[in-house]
């Protein structure tokens, strides 16, 4: 598949700015990888408070990056998009681990690799790095929720 910009990307997720975490997806194979990449700029809305002199991306984003980019996957595994009827909540995160921080001006590749899908429970291993080098990586899992009509 070829990559995906800011615009399909705001159709495909029910996520909007500030939390919006994915800039760019860069490939997708359907039911198997995805890579997408974040922009983290000194404009993020967390840095004046995260920490004030020191700004770092906290690591609880850059795990909702990668849950973001994992929930890519599971809509282009399914078809589909979030809609009035169903999402794709996270529904767990395993063996989470921090490597190093991640700063303004930081690029992070972004990987998902789905592990397994049960009914509607998706499993991915996740990982986050900047110039090659590993930042975070985790087992994070999503489930698709009835939300109404």
């Amino acid at each position: 598949m070829p990559s995906m910009d800011i615009q399909e990307l705001m159709r495909l997720l029910p996520h909007a700015y500030p939390f919006l975490l994915v800039d760019r997806v860069l490939e997708c194979e359907i039911g198997k990888h995805i890579k997408a990449i974040k922009n983290v700029t000194i404009n993020e809305p967390y840095f004046p408070g995260h920490f004030p002199g020191y700004p770092v991306m906290p690591g609880v984003l850059i795990v909702e990056a990668m849950a973001q980019v994992s929930a890519i996957l599971a809509y282009m595994t399914r078809a589909e998009r979030h809609d009035r009827k169903s999402l794709l909540f996270f529904a767990g995160i395993d063996d989470a681990r921090f490597k190093r921080p991640v700063f303004p001006g930081d690029q992070l590749l972004l990987e998902a690799e789905e592990l397994t899908v049960v009914r509607s429970v998706y499993k991915f291993a996740a990982k986050a790095s900047v110039d090659g080098e590993l930042v975070a990586r985790a087992v994070l899992m999503a489930a698709v929720r009835d939300i109404g009509s």
